[in-house]
């Protein structure tokens, strides 16, 4: 497994850093476990119907966070780009922010649109819009206390690595469509109907920032 902090060429256990949230007990499990960890930074998980998708989509978060050993801390600090110059808006408020945007979209087109409006998985919008920038935590790292894009991640930008998460965690395909898709990757790509929703609601969020 990865661990995050690197100080030059120097690599540190993200258990010596202050700010690591998790104690450890002496057999080596966590007090709070990582499962609990990504239902507390991301309530919306129970807005998806489908237990077992919302199982699927933790577990997708739980392997991300740990491939480099993420914080809490740092999760709730980093910028969710590194496309943009001081960026406020941090990486787990914009994946809450647009998860919230999908939804309120989608209820709005309910509400007047009723039986004429395009049909939208509204299961499979939530896992997506979730999932999209999951990849971020294997693209970005810490170096000398900044986050920057890892060599992993200028070889394998978040859409893929997102996609081989899901994957690897037996998402459905309708949802590994929306991570591929969202961003330049997805240019010229017919979108499903939740994957435009996913689309817009990113870009307004990344667009203002810009």
């Amino acid at each position: 497994m990865s661990v995050l902090h690197r100080t030059g060429a120097r690599v540190l256990d993200p258990r010596l850093d202050p700010a690591y949230h998790i104690p450890i007990i002496s057999d080596g499990i966590h007090e709070e476990t990582m499962k609990d960890l990504v239902l507390k930074l991301l309530p919306e998980i129970k807005e998806i119907n489908d237990p077992t998708l919302q199982e699927k989509v933790t577990a997708c978060w739980q392997e991300a966070i740990e491939f480099r050993g993420w914080t809490e801390a740092l999760l709730l600090n980093i910028p969710f780009t590194l496309l943009a110059e001081n960026v406020q808006i941090m990486f787990i408020d914009h994946v809450r922010a647009v998860c919230r945007m999908c939804i309120a979209v989608d209820k709005t087109l309910d509400q007047y649109h009723s039986r004429k409006k395009t049909t939208v998985n509204r299961d499979h919008l939530v896992a997506g819009a979730l999932l999209a920038d999951v990849g971020k935590l294997l693209e970005f790292e810490i170096v000398d206390g900044k986050p920057v894009k890892s060599d992993y991640g200028k070889h394998i930008r978040h859409p893929f690595s997102g996609v081989g998460l899901a994957f690897k965690h037996g998402l459905p395909s309708e949802v590994m469509h929306i991570i591929a898709t969202h961003s330049k990757e997805g240019a010229g790509e017919k979108r499903t109907p939740e994957s435009i929703i996913f689309h817009h609601a990113d870009f307004i969020d990344f667009e203002l920032v810009k």
